[in-house]
């Protein structure tokens, strides 16, 4: 899944960035509300992080207004040093999907992203179940038949997304716009390794190739 961070602090940014990056997120992270807009209305993104105050003046909840009024529907966490109940108040309704305050833990700000991205999906609860794949979007953990099965971080955030749209065809620049991030080095046959590891891991018959359009998850 992938997340973009509007941030001008850069070490915070950073920082956030590399602990998603080990949660196994795809991350990209600017700085400043014109880039924001402009990443998040040319990429795909799963969600944003966006911080209240921004460089020139600029306020994030404005920047949020825009996306929503863009059609952007994807959840939005606020970050501010802003924390009165009313400045909380007006972020929600401003668009935002939460409303996190500076200084924060980060096993804080991992457990309301992971909450927000379970929102937008059609499953009550932590987990989802495809066949006798099972994935606990918690802990990480995937199950076939019951039984552990262990994935490097890349594999779980493939078989995340193929898992939330385990009823669509997603095609190869989907996955590799949610799964990896802008700067990665990607190669042409970089998806079909990645597909291949889960086949070997999970059963040929757990990813169907739909030809000329991508995959899907078998359900």
């Amino acid at each position: 899944m992938k997340i973009l961070i509007i941030e001008d602090e850069l070490k915070l940014g950073q920082s956030i960035k590399r602990g998603l990056e080990q949660e196994g997120y795809a991350v990209e992270h600017v700085t400043n509300a014109e880039d924001g807009l402009n990443y998040a209305q040319n990429d795909d993104y799963d969600l944003i992080v966006l911080d209240r105050m921004l460089p020139n003046g600029q306020d994030g909840l404005e920047l949020c207004k825009q996306l929503r009024s863009d059609s952007w529907n994807g959840p939005i966490l606020v970050l501010t040093a802003m924390t009165q109940t009313s400045d909380k108040v007006i972020g929600l309704r401003s668009g935002a999907d939460d409303y996190l305050a500076k200084p924060f833990a980060f096993d804080e700000l991992v457990a309301r992203v992971q909450a927000l991205m379970r929102r937008p999906s059609k499953i009550v609860g932590p987990k989802i179940s495809t066949g006798n794949i099972e994935l606990d979007l918690s802990t990480k953990q995937v199950l076939l038949k019951g039984r552990i099965i262990s994935l490097t971080k890349k594999e779980y955030s493939l078989l995340e997304y193929l898992a939330h749209n385990k009823n669509v065809i997603v095609s190869k620049d989907q996955i590799v716009d949610h799964v990896w991030d802008f700067e990665s080095d990607i190669l042409p046959n970089t998806v079909e390794v990645f597909i291949r590891s889960l086949r070997k891991k999970l059963g040929k018959s757990s990813i169907e190739t739909v030809r000329g359009f991508g995959y899907r998850m078998a359900v």
